[in-house]
């Protein structure tokens, strides 16, 4: 069992590196949000906490390394496909946001901000609350890269805020209509998508 790999990064990709060790090239699946954090290929060493899992092919298993930046992440992967239905290719897909989001929206019964994860639909989020809330609050703790910078530009906000009052919302209403939008996701690129999340969470 692989737990842990040390070596010269050589390659990198949003789903995947490459680390030679002792001239042995290792190939290393990473959730999306692993990449932005790791060194530019060639420029030193990297040091990556691994799941390591044998995955079945038509004729043969072989082994797969899911690489992680500390034990929290991985462990925290570890409880995620703890749950029916998710192995560990579908939890690698979802993990497209920090794992400090994915806690939190567990903990705070989130349906919505889970089904903003990859190939996560209603039923799957509801499965994922019932089997990890008030298991994984320690996880929310995690810092690091944050996944809702305020990347909205501030005029759609404000268009947003009078569209709201001119539809009789109140001043209160629709602030607090547009904060929960934002804590699903930070990068709306116009008022359309904006208030279409606002009417997707009030549904």
């Amino acid at each position: 069992m692989i737990s842990r790999i040390r070596g010269t990064l050589t390659h990198k990709s949003e789903s995947s590196v490459v680390v030679e060790i002792a001239g042995i090239s290792y190939t290393i699946l990473i959730p999306a949000t692993l990449y932005p954090r790791l060194p530019e290929p060639g420029t030193g060493h990297t040091e990556l906490i691994t799941y390591h899992y044998h995955r079945m092919g038509k004729q043969r298993s072989y082994p797969v390394l899911i690489g992680f930046c500390d034990e929290l992440e991985k462990e925290f992967f570890e409880k995620f496909i703890g749950v029916s239905g998710i192995g560990p290719k579908a939890a690698l897909r979802a993990f497209d946001k920090p794992v400090s989001f994915i806690a939190r929206a567990i903990e705070e019964g989130n349906v919505s901000a889970l089904k903003t994860l990859a190939g996560i639909g209603t039923q799957k989020a509801k499965q994922i609350v019932a089997h990890l809330q008030g298991k994984v609050g320690r996880f929310a703790l995690i810092k690091g890269e944050e996944y809702r910078k305020d990347k909205i530009k501030q005029e759609i906000l404000d268009e947003a805020r009078e569209i709201l009052k001119r539809l009789q919302y109140g001043s209160r209403e629709a602030e607090d209509m547009v904060r929960k939008a934002k804590e699903i996701r930070t990068d709306y690129e116009n008022v359309e998508e904006l208030l279409n999340e606002i009417y997707r969470q009030r549904k």
